[in-house]
């Protein structure tokens, strides 16, 4: 699934991504509200999170992921849209649980990351 049809799946929002980005072909995913756990990670695109704030964009950035998606009604400021487009990131806001969120995703062949 690309990006854009995984917002479409998760009926989110787009903060910011270029559509070079939004096209990306996505296969596994990784679900974390603890920073820590994402600074273990080798490498994966995409990201969900309940923890919105710009220590998940600045902990993404350390490890290497450009795709981040807000559950849980959790929104973005100006401040963070701001940080990850420097950093060529893409955010996205749904209103989803974690669960469900990770749940529709995987029923759609996005794959857990282990």
């Amino acid at each position: 699934m690309t990006v854009k049809q995984i917002a479409e799946l998760l009926e989110a929002k787009i903060l910011c991504g270029t559509e070079e980005q939004l096209n990306e072909d996505i296969t596994t995913a990784f679900a974390s509200d603890l920073m820590s756990d994402v600074l273990t990670l080798k490498q994966t695109p995409l990201l969900v999170t309940g923890l919105c704030n710009l220590q998940t964009i600045r902990t993404c950035e350390m490890a290497g992921l450009d795709i981040i998606i807000f559950v849980r009604k959790k929104k973005a400021t100006e401040e963070m849209i701001e940080l990850a487009e420097d950093n060529d990131m893409v955010l996205i806001e749904s209103d989803f649980s974690m669960f469900k969120a990770c749940g529709l995703m995987y029923a759609n062949d996005i794959k857990p990351l282990f």
